[in-house]
């Protein structure tokens, strides 16, 4: 049996359910059969590491953040609620998985990796902050915290107005080297989660964190480059990637090469929130190493390994 590294990236839908509150509980749930899929891909002697979002997670810590303002307790730097995500999330993760292992009599360890991901001091992307990110507020109160804290806040789709953050490209993962050591050991390594926690170097090489939200993708896609990955899968709530998505003539697309892909990201045929940032992190992943990436359901994981379902992007 062919023994690949493969880089998986969760998507939301695989911790957090549609009708879910986000309780403990819930995402133990979720990630139970998400777990399954996983080990399903270690029997097969496939070596894994695991990314994931953390966008509802966050939120939640922002929220606490805002929360604990009245009594007194400082409110994180959003790198500082980047690493407690990590941490939460890792935990259910890492908890889930060996216990699937243990019922499939597999013999790993599962290790959690607080994970920082370069970003360039200079992109663009500081100068025009567009992620939103935490509660949503009205106009007075938003106007109130932004002459407060100095964040930007702008109205989301007439729900309210949030606050938005950088989303800076990702350049580098700092922990790869030692990610790539374990996986070596036959460590399962979860890592990178929500994009990994934004960081810069100063003159002097040392890394600093800054305010800013990374893609979970393309730090996903980095990730696997760094890593030497066989093979990037990018797990989400639809089976493949969708032309003409959500109108009448909407087709699953099994295959696209890079040049396809290109031709269909220029075309604004992917929505920028959802599927955009997914075909872009694969043709970046896939124009580096040479390799094949895929998007798909989480449901269909396997098949999409072995390039049967989904949507493989291929050189």
């Amino acid at each position: 049996m062919q023994s690949w590294m493969i880089v998986v990236a969760l998507g939301g839908n695989a911790i957090l359910r549609p009708g879910q509150k986000g309780t403990a509980a819930d995402q133990r749930h979720s990630l139970r059969s998400t777990s399954r899929q996983l080990v399903r891909l270690i029997q097969r002697g496939h070596r894994v590491v695991v990314t994931h979002g953390n966008g509802p997670q966050v939120g939640a810590i922002l929220l606490q953040q805002e929360a604990g303002r009245s009594a007194g307790v400082p409110a994180m730097p959003l790198d500082v609620c980047g690493a407690e995500s990590q941490g939460l999330l890792g935990y259910l993760i890492q908890q889930s998985l060996y216990n699937e292992l243990v019922r499939a009599n597999i013999e790993k360890s599962v290790v959690t990796l607080v994970t920082q991901t370069v970003v360039d001091s200079e992109d663009p992307a500081f100068s025009r902050p567009t992620k939103p990110i935490g509660p949503f507020y009205d106009a007075a109160e938003a106007r109130r915290l932004a002459a407060e804290t100095g964040y930007h806040y702008v109205e989301d789709a007439g729900r309210g107005w949030r606050r938005v953050v950088p989303s800076p490209d990702p350049k580098a993962i700092v922990e790869a080297q030692v990610i790539r050591d374990l996986v070596q050991q036959g460590v399962i390594v979860v890592a990178a989660g929500g994009g990994g926690i934004p960081v810069v170097r100063d003159p002097e090489y040392r890394i600093l964190g800054v305010e800013a939200v990374i893609d979970k993708d393309l730090a996903a896609a980095r990730l696997a480059e760094q890593m030497h990955a066989d093979l990037l899968v990018i797990l989400t709530d639809v089976d493949a990637v969708y032309l003409g998505y959500g109108t009448p003539q909407q087709r699953p697309v099994a295959q696209m090469t890079v040049a396809e892909a290109r031709r269909y990201l220029e075309a604004g045929e992917f929505a920028s929130g959802s599927m955009e940032p997914k075909v872009r992190a694969c043709v970046r992943f896939v124009e580096a190493t040479g390799k094949r990436a895929t998007i798909s359901a989480l449901e269909r994981l396997q098949g999409a390994v072995a390039g049967a379902a989904g949507t493989s992007v291929v050189p």
